[in-house]
């Protein structure tokens, strides 16, 4: 919400010498955000002129140009000459000069300087130049904007360009303070100044004509059990001069307040919604056929909005209608054929409040957000629709020369009840930790616009009406402590009983984290949604059908399911850095995946109030209701795992890369993990690896297809891995035993076996692992060779063994001796022999 402080001193008391920081300061200590400063980017001289003379002159590009002999007064240089490219004015207007010196928005400094054979001593400015608005077609004559000053006079506060605005963001649930009335009241709370309630008019001058004009609210339909309108004032002002100019001042505190100026009757109603917060429509009374009928739209109808987009209309819209159909979308935006035009004499003026839900689910649905539906969905008061078609009205009589009419008008009003909140009096200071007594309490509610009773150990207490977000205990709370100062609320940290800290698997899962950024590879978490074919592919072996969740309410409608895999969601990073030039990727993401059971309704328990705790049964039912959520850890390699370099050729990722991946991982866990060649639908077949600990399979590593790459946009090799990094960290066990060191000389050992090609090399290591016995320390893959001189349908494998023992240093008899125990181990589980 942008304030103009000219506008904001109506209204409160502000101390002079004020400046914007200070009242965002003060804007700030009742609890809202600031966010910016506004001006006008206009410095001077920028002054009063009167055009004497002018002759106009055509150029060869087609253009006619008038040198103007204009009087700038006698302080700034008398007259100067200044060519001009404008046409509408005469000798004698007086217009807005800016003369050399000055700069205008842009920035555009001013200068003299020579144009189509003339020096010009100036500019004479229109309103696009000054920052006034989009008209750029003629320029400002003081007549054309109703007023008159001296010639050589300081035009920018003749214009209200010496006006500033401060910009505060208001929280969904304080919308009364998207208006002057609502910020000129908070600014009273903080500062203690006199606030002037805009709002508040005699009732005798807010009464409506008997009626004349037929309104009618017909909602067939309601959201909640709430009716889309509960009140509804229609005005009428007769005679209106459409041309008439909208006066400086309020073009100025309209422009600061980001709204464009537009006419001086529309400019009108915008100008009441920022000062009351009531949005207000109004319409040409001459194009309206009978009467005004609020009701749901009807299926097959369409309505013309203002922006001339045809748009087809849903059975929870609510329509502002008269006899010919639709002629606006209620809180949203008016219609095209009834608007407010050049031509328009009479003025029907519509002031209401319309349900808060049915508003916002029409411009999310029409994708059409506004000024009006802004207010509308936080909530208008429901008192102030009778001021706010009054003001109106004023204004138009006072602007544009119209007359109230007084005989015909048309009005339903909803009576306005709301229940008194109890307060216990001892809640809030328990509830805040300051000490308040009773009048601290009593006087903040009070300040706000609550009326408070006393009943013995309790306030009963009536919201004002133009705050819907009061509504408990709780609430009244919060804004003892906003009015009566958060700098009471002491900032004490509670003390930790001992014995707390991070879980194990917290532990684990930020040790997994660390290694693999350390490693090289960058976090990008993802969100959790994704489509029904990509939770097939990547979330099972085979790609069949996988049940999954699916959201009622989806971000992204075309990616409406909870993933089942973080594969997806890499696939998406990588394919966004890709095309933004990133192709060389490392990419990793820990993150929960949604593995439903097939036949089970999920979502379907009952959400508890938030009072209070809910109890165990409660939390069961909760916790029945969701799917299963391990959590998992996704890598995706793709490019150069080192680029090209002087001497060196780029080296890019190989599927023995994601392998290394899988063992840094594991390794972080504290958990040993064995690989073995596997298959996958997404994966290339005779490059994937399957991932067991435990005995228990919990992953994958390979390369994608190139038709699942390239459905990313991406090129070349792609390598994913997946891991359940639940099930990775039980299988490490609660503790880590740490061997000692031993002092003894190693012995080496290489074995080469033949085995049968279709024996995984992970098994031939297991069997030598298990025969070896304890003598064995380590042992690796160093070759596996298939060709001459092995016979087909075998290969050969070898194995570089290192043995020690805790106690001696090992001869070369008990190594061999070890080794060949492996071996044969090896052979009576596949078959294997030594290599010749």
């Amino acid at each position: 919400m942008r304030v103009p402080l000219s506008w904001l001193r109506e209204y409160v008391d502000v101390a002079p010498g004020t400046t914007p920081a200070d009242v965002l300061a003060a804007l700030v200590s009742v609890g809202f955000e600031e966010e910016d400063v506004h001006r006008f980017e206009v410095t001077g001289p920028v002054v009063v002129g009167r055009v004497l003379e002018f002759v106009s002159e055509p150029q060869t590009n087609g253009k006619t140009i008038n040198w103007c002999q204009v009087d700038v007064g006698e302080a700034h240089g008398g007259v100067r000459g200044i060519v001009c490219g404008a046409h509408n004015f005469d000798a004698g207007d007086k217009v807005i000069v800016t003369l050399p010196g000055a700069v205008l928005p842009g920035p555009f400094p001013i200068a003299a300087r020579t144009t189509y054979g003339h020096v010009s001593d100036g500019m004479i400015a229109s309103a696009r130049e000054l920052g006034l608005g989009d008209e750029h077609a003629g320029i400002l004559r003081l007549v054309d904007l109703g007023l008159d000053a001296p010639v050589g006079a300081d035009a920018i506060p003749l214009l209200g360009l010496d006006d500033v605005a401060v910009e505060i963001n208001v929280t969904p649930d304080r919308g009364y303070a998207l208006s002057l009335r609502g910020v000129a009241r908070e600014y009273a709370h903080a500062t203690g100044g006199t606030f002037r309630d805009p709002g508040e008019r005699a009732w005798d001058q807010l009464q409506q004509p008997d009626g004349g004009f037929a309104v009618a609210v017909e909602d067939d339909a309601p959201i909640r059990g709430h009716a889309g309108a509960s009140e509804f004032v229609a005005r009428i002002v007769r005679g209106v001069d459409a041309a008439a100019p909208t006066p400086p001042w309020m073009i100025s505190r309209l422009v600061l307040a980001g709204i464009r100026s537009i006419s001086v009757l529309v400019d009108i109603t915008n100008y009441v919604m920022l000062e009351l917060g009531n949005p207000v429509h109004g319409y040409d009374l001459d194009t309206l056929t009978d009467g005004i009928t609020v009701r749901r739209a009807r299926p097959g109808e369409t309505l013309t909005t203002l922006d001339d987009q045809v748009r087809d209309l849903h059975p929870e819209d609510l329509l502002i209608t008269d006899g010919s159909g639709p002629i606006g979308l209620a809180g949203v935006m008016g219609g095209a054929a009834t608007e407010m035009s050049a031509t328009t004499v009479n003025v029907l003026i519509e002031a209401a409040t319309f349900d808060p839900v049915t508003i916002a689910r029409t411009a999310r649905r029409h994708k059409l957000p506004s000024e009006a539906s802004r207010r509308f969905e936080r909530g208008v008061d429901p008192l102030i629709p009778f001021v706010a078609a009054r003001r109106v009205a004023d204004l138009m009589v006072q602007l544009a020369g119209g007359t109230l009419d007084l005989e015909v008008g048309g009005a339903l009003f909803t009576a306005y009840e709301r229940e008194a909140i109890a307060l216990p009096k001892p809640f809030v200071p328990g509830l805040v930790g300051v000490d308040y007594d009773d009048a601290e309490i009593t006087s903040s509610l009070q300040t706000i616009g609550a009326d408070v009773y006393d009943a013995d150990d309790r306030w009963l207490v009536t919201p004002p009406s133009w705050r819907p977000d009061l509504t408990d205990k709780w609430t009244l709370a919060e804004e003892v402590a906003r009015i009566q100062g958060l700098d009471r609320v002491p900032s004490v940290l509670p003390t930790p009983p001992a014995g707390r800290g991070w879980t194990a698997d917290q532990k684990g899962r930020r040790r997994v984290a660390n290694a693999l950024a350390a490693a090289g590879l960058v976090e990008t978490p993802s969100f959790p949604f994704t489509t029904a074919a990509h939770n097939d592919l990547h979330g099972s072996a085979d790609g069949a059908p996988q049940p999954s969740v699916k959201l009622a309410n989806p971000l992204d409608g075309s990616a409406p399911y909870l993933r089942r895999s973080l594969v997806p969601g890499l696939l998406q990073v990588a394919h966004r850095n890709a095309a933004r030039g990133f192709t060389d990727l490392a990419l990793y993401e820990l993150g929960a995946v949604f593995l439903p059971e097939p036949g089970v309704a999920y979502g379907t328990a009952e959400v508890p109030a938030p009072a209070r705790r809910p109890d165990d049964a409660t939390l069961a039912a909760l916790d029945a209701a969701l799917p299963a959520q391990p959590r998992r850890v996704g890598v995706l390699l793709t490019g150069n795992r080192i680029a090209k370099q002087p001497d060196r050729l780029a080296e890019p990722f190989t599927l023995v890369d994601a392998v290394d991946v899988v063992r840094t991982i594991a390794a972080a866990a504290g958990s040993a993990v064995e690989i073995a060649q596997g298959q996958r639908a997404a994966l290339h077949p005779g490059r994937t690896a399957t991932v067991t600990a435990g005995g228990r399979e919990i992953g994958y590593a390979g390369e994608l297809l190139p038709d699942v790459a390239a459905d990313a946009d991406l090129t070349g090799r792609v390598y994913v891995v997946e891991l359940d990094l639940d099930q990775l960290l039980a299988s490490a066990g609660d503790a880590v035993v740490a061997t000692s060191l031993s002092a003894h000389t190693p012995a080496t050992q290489d074995v080469s076996l033949v085995v049968p090609v279709e024996v995984p090399a992970a098994a031939v290591r297991a069997a030598l692992v298990d025969g070896c016995g304890t003598l064995l320390e380590s042992l690796r893959l160093v070759d596996d060779y298939r060709g001459q001189g092995i016979a087909d349908g075998t290969k050969s494998l070898t194995f570089a063994l290192l043995f020690r023992g805790a106690d001696r240093t090992l001869t070369a008899a008990d190594a061999t001796a070890a080794k060949l125990q492996g071996v044969e181990l090896a052979a009576e589980r596949f078959g294997a022999r030594l290599r010749d």
